[in-house]
């Protein structure tokens, strides 16, 4: 099995075989990245869809400074990033929406609470949020994080806990 550099190097050279290996090989961790948080199968289709269309302009420029896992995730977080403040004013706008009080679903409240855990996590400051988002959606341990962002393992540590201290104050008022 070809690595994914030298697909990429393929890809490079016009092969669209090589980059449909890499959209097969990483397709099912993205959308599952994104199905977390989205709480949508098409929701988190079309953001993973977009992730590769970003990724085949892009790939095209690839400097190999870092893994392809590695840069396709940092464009998860971006990408998931940007949703999130997409959709904050459309979630916002649909609160009367809420079921009758006679009949409780708990699966629409469950929905609710990951929305608004979510737009919280997008309140975060960049690092905070990006750490928080990694271990959450992907179980990343703090070594993996600081491998990814390159940041000291302790540092991750140190985002983590200012990120959950954070998050505990908003959903105390």
């Amino acid at each position: 099995m070809r690595t994914d550099s030298e697909l990429i190097k393929d890809f490079q050279r016009g092969s669209n075989e090589a980059f449909d290996e890499l959209v097969s090989r990483h397709l099912p961790s993205t959308f599952g990245f994104f199905r977390k948080f989205t709480d949508s199968n098409e929701e988190a289709e079309d953001l993973a869809q977009s992730i590769f269309i970003k990724m085949y302009k892009a790939l095209k420029k690839f400097r190999f400074d870092s893994e392809f896992k590695t840069y396709l995730f940092r464009a998860n977080v971006n990408m998931s990033n940007t949703y999130l403040r997409r959709n904050k004013w459309r979630n916002m706008l649909h609160l009367d929406q809420a079921p009758e009080s006679t009949f409780v679903d708990s699966s629409v409240e469950d929905a609710w609470m990951k929305k608004e855990l979510w737009d919280a996590i997008a309140t975060l400051p960049k690092k905070q949020r990006l750490v928080m988002t990694m271990r959450l959606t992907n179980n990343h341990s703090y070594k993996e994080i600081a491998a990814i962002l390159g940041i000291s393992e302790n540092s991750a540590k140190v985002s983590y806990h200012h990120a959950v201290e954070r998050l505990k104050e908003k959903f105390k008022k």
